[in-house]
């Protein structure tokens, strides 16, 4: 990818949106990008905390695993989409895995460099500051649900949140979202089971509250179903 090409695909980011020109160049400059395969990782939970990532095309799981190997899905990042968010201002190791769910292409900024760039363009980190601070209201929010609902509860706001980020509105206002996740990742992500997951489920399939086809992809009403829990 050509620095203009890359300078393109860093003007999606709304961290950058409203950069000047000569600003954007700044931030090219220091830029490259990757091609990763299905089935890699862009880096590995505990490894030097070096880059952070813009999503050009494709999807990224990250993830937390435990001593014993159990996974702990942190979120799914998609085109549009930057990660780590702790790459700024921390200095350390990767706080997660980060696993490559289909070809992609990232844009790789260096720290460093990046640093360089935020203490010459104030105006750069208060949007940053911006994005990061609506990174910590999702969590809040998703160790609220954690706290506060039950498991059913937890799975119904988590297809919800799911809906919104990676889903499309259909022309009656439901919600399609594709089979791109097994029970197993939506287990994952609230820390619950496979088992139970399933069963929340064809509970909501049976209630009519979510259609599911023959490949798996849902259809459903958010405000449906969050009148279940409400």
């Amino acid at each position: 990818m050509k620095a203009e090409t890359i300078k393109k695909v860093l003007s999606w980011f709304p961290i950058f949106r409203e950069l000047e020109e000569h600003e954007l160049d700044k931030i090219a400059e220091i830029s490259l990008s990757r091609e990763f395969s299905k089935g890699t990782h862009v880096f590995r939970q505990d490894d030097p905390l070096k880059n952070v990532y813009f999503v050009s095309n494709g999807k990224i799981k990250i993830y937390k695993s435990d001593v014993n190997g159990k996974e702990q899905i942190v979120s799914i990042q998609k085109k549009g989409d930057m990660f780590p968010h702790v790459g700024f201002f921390r200095k350390g190791d990767y706080p997660a895995y980060a696993e490559v769910l289909e070809p992609s292409t990232l844009v790789v900024v260096p720290i460093p460099e990046f640093e360089k760039v935020l203490i010459d363009n104030p105006e750069l980190c208060i949007k940053l500051f911006r994005v990061l601070g609506e990174k910590i209201v999702d969590l809040q929010n998703r160790l609220e649900e954690q706290i506060l609902n039950n498991t059913n509860e937890q799975i119904i706001k988590l297809l919800v949140r799911l809906g919104k980020n990676h889903g499309t509105v259909q022309p009656d206002g439901a919600i399609f979202l594709k089979a791109e996740f097994t029970n197993r990742d939506l287990a994952n992500m609230i820390g619950t089971t496979r088992e139970t997951v399933s069963r929340t489920l064809t509970k909501l399939k049976k209630d009519n509250m979510i259609k599911v086809d023959s490949r798996g992809n849902m259809y459903f009403s958010p405000e449906s179903l969050l009148e279940e829990i409400y």
